[in-house]
């Protein structure tokens, strides 16, 4: 058994509120990660909690708070899902997919991707995954992907989290 944190360094001199402001100062996209369950019911998640693992194989990972109220019936009993990146102009998908208790898909645009997952349209980008592992993250379940297909409109920016409010980026320059 590993020992706890304090036990290892000491009593920490911060609390969760003052590291979730200070891990605020890092810009992070914004995604919503969505799956199929095997009821035919869709599952989806608002995340900005994601980042590549590997090229060889192709590897992502994001992670679920263990606070989540579907946490358990829905994405981590998945055997596929999908990273749908959100454009500038999503902040409503964002906040929509971030709200507990309510029908998430309503009136919501979207078609089923190669693995079976809902793909939100339009998206940013989307990344296909069969479930690769999942891991303890403490308050968080941390879930690896194996990417298994992906799509990308270059030509918009995305919708970025940064200090607990939404932003954007400039668009992104033409490259010849």
């Amino acid at each position: 058994m590993q020992p706890s944190v304090p036990e290892l360094c000491g009593e920490l001199a911060f609390g969760p509120r003052l590291l979730s402001d200070v891990l605020g100062c890092f810009p992070a996209g914004v995604a919503i990660v969505t799956a199929s369950g095997r009821n035919g019911a869709r599952y989806g998640v608002t995340i900005s909690s994601f980042n590549s693992v590997s090229l060889d194989p192709p590897l992502a990972l994001f992670s679920l708070s263990r606070r989540l109220l579907s946490l358990n019936g829905s994405i981590l009993q998945a055997e596929a899902f999908a990273v749908n990146f959100l454009r500038d102009d999503q902040e409503h998908l964002s906040s929509r997919f971030a709200t507990a208790l309510i029908d998430k898909w309503h009136r919501v645009e979207y078609r089923l991707g190669h693995t079976g997952s809902p793909i939100l349209v339009p998206a940013l980008a989307i990344l296909e995954c069969r479930t690769y592992a999942q891991y303890d993250g403490g308050d968080h379940v941390i879930v690896v992907g194996r990417v298994t297909h992906l799509e990308a409109d270059v030509g918009r920016p995305p919708l970025v989290l940064f200090r607990g409010r939404y932003h954007t980026v400039s668009r992104p320059e033409q490259t010849v």
